[in-house]
């Protein structure tokens, strides 16, 4: 077994989702990363037809327009090219690291490529179903392009308790190379209006 090696960063990140339920960081992926992972959703959204998301568990999805809008493509590790190899080893990598620090038992991940065109949102949900809890961080990482504005819209509004259990608004803008990762069983959060096509990976750290 390779010998366990402290890792600073991940330890800010670890810092963030224990003190707050979610973190935010602009440099988990280097800038040449980001460029490969969307030139690549570039390539497979003009080879292949995404798939028009849809709502609830697998066992009783429906596709919803008023509340959900975006396409997405399942990424398969198995099957993975060479540059979603470098996506999944770096969060592979992490998860390794949670795991032997916080015990969390992260088993699997699942992840897909997703587009919301102009004009479309993801209305406020949880991450979680009544029928499958072992969701346990939720995992955005955007692939605007270089010149993204935060009037392009697409912002994820989390919604979050103070410490007296109000409730406030956190809005994340989708800047190109940003990651966020957020407590899926108990943050909701909303995607809003989209004024220019909004692109990330998105997916969920699961337990067993």
């Amino acid at each position: 077994m390779a010998e366990f090696a402290f890792n600073s960063f991940y330890e800010l990140i670890i810092d963030d989702l224990i003190n707050r339920k979610y973190c935010v960081t602009d440099t988990f992926f280097t800038v040449e990363e980001i460029d490969l992972l969307r030139t690549n959703l570039l390539i497979k959204q003009s080879l292949t037809t995404f798939k028009k998301a849809a709502v609830g568990p697998l066992s009783n999805e429906q596709i919803i327009e008023e509340v959900r809008g975006d396409f997405i493509l399942w990424m398969d590790e198995s099957s993975s090219d060479q540059i979603e190899k470098m996506y999944f080893n770096k969060i592979n990598n992490f998860i390794h690291y949670i795991n032997r620090t916080c015990y969390l038992g992260i088993q699997e991940g699942e992840f897909h490529y997703a587009c919301y065109p102009e004009g479309t949102f993801y209305k406020r949900h949880l991450d979680v179903f009544h029928t499958d809890v072992r969701r346990t961080l939720s995992v955005v990482l955007y692939l605007n392009t270089p010149d993204w504005q935060p009037d392009n819209g697409g912002a994820l509004a989390l919604y979050l308790k103070d410490a007296a259990g109000c409730e406030k608004e956190e809005l994340i803008h989708a800047q190109p190379g940003r990651l966020v990762i957020f407590d899926s069983k108990e943050i909701e959060h909303e995607v809003q209006m989209v004024y220019k096509p909004r692109y990330s990976i998105t997916g969920w750290l699961k337990t067993r």
